[in-house]
């Protein structure tokens, strides 16, 4: 009979602090300006110069960018690079690593997390288990990596 390794995986993890969160989210920044950059170029040449930098269109496709830059990283390996450098983790609580409904939940909750001038990132600092508004409503965690491991 086959066990549902869902339901019995435990893992115990060491909750990532906001100042280690905040380094990672910073590198990860720079990577994704340019990842943004590259992205415009290309929406200019596909455009033939044309491109309304203000349009819902447009918007849309950067935004659509970014949720892939971040949903990947994510969902292969639970690790941007920043987040690699910093050796932190987003997972499940279990250790599991996140699906792409996971990714997509805790990118959209991180949104007015930051645009509320960070407060959901704040929330860390008075939640016991160090979770950010994003990340309980993506039931996700953001775990420190031993040091070896990436």
């Amino acid at each position: 009979m086959r066990t549902d390794r869902s339901k019995t995986a435990t893992a115990s993890y060491t909750a990532a602090g906001l100042l280690r969160r905040a380094a990672a989210a910073f590198y990860d920044l720079l990577i994704l300006l340019a990842v943004l950059m590259l992205a415009t170029a290309l929406a200019l040449l596909v455009a033939r110069g044309e491109l309304d930098h203000g349009s819902a269109v447009f918007r849309a496709y950067l935004l659509l960018v970014c949720f892939l830059f971040y949903g990947w990283f994510w969902v292969h390996g639970g690790q941007t690079v920043g987040m690699r450098a910093w050796k932190i983790r987003v997972q499940q609580p279990d250790g599991r690593g996140i699906t792409w409904k996971q990714a997509l939940f805790r990118f959209l909750a991180a949104i007015p997390s930051w645009l509320l001038l960070g407060a959901g990132m704040l929330w860390i600092l008075a939640d016991r288990e160090k979770m950010a508004l994003h990340d309980r409503l993506s039931a996700t965690v953001v775990a420190r990596t031993s040091h070896g491991q990436y």
